[in-house]
């Protein structure tokens, strides 16, 4: 399994899928590593986030496809599926990280967040990776 610091080269584009196949991504470049935040959001919805810049995420879906929530400063959108319930991404909406998006990596296929490397991230408290 590759470390923090050691990723591995997965296969590109990182494709997944949510449960029933009605919202799909393709990730175009290979995350720097793959991101488990334990915010309260990100711990309820038990993802592990591949972040991207402009235009190396690409969202496949029927219009309203998914449900978007915000909360709080409002900005992240996070979208699940309507039909299924599976989390596939949040976007930012607002605020300096406007652009950049993430994908849900438990969705992509077995063993690419192992080949990536996982990292955690405190959400919660210090905004800061743990590791």
């Amino acid at each position: 399994m590759a470390g923090a610091g050691d990723p591995s080269t997965v296969a590109l584009p990182i494709k997944g899928a949510c449960h029933c196949g009605a919202v799909t991504f393709e990730m175009s470049v290979q995350p720097r590593h793959a991101v488990a935040c334990n915010c309260s959001i990100c711990r309820s919805l038990g993802t592990v986030w591949g972040h991207g810049g402009p235009g190396t995420i690409v969202i496949s879906a029927e219009p309203d496809a998914t449900i978007r929530y915000s909360r709080g400063e409002r900005q992240l959108a996070f979208h699940t599926c309507k039909i299924c319930g599976s989390t596939t991404h949040w976007e930012a909406i607002a605020g300096d990280a406007k652009g950049r998006m993430a994908v849900n990596l438990c969705l992509a296929p077995p063993g690419t967040i192992e080949a990536i490397g996982l990292r955690h991230f405190d959400g919660a408290e210090t905004w800061s990776f743990l590791d």
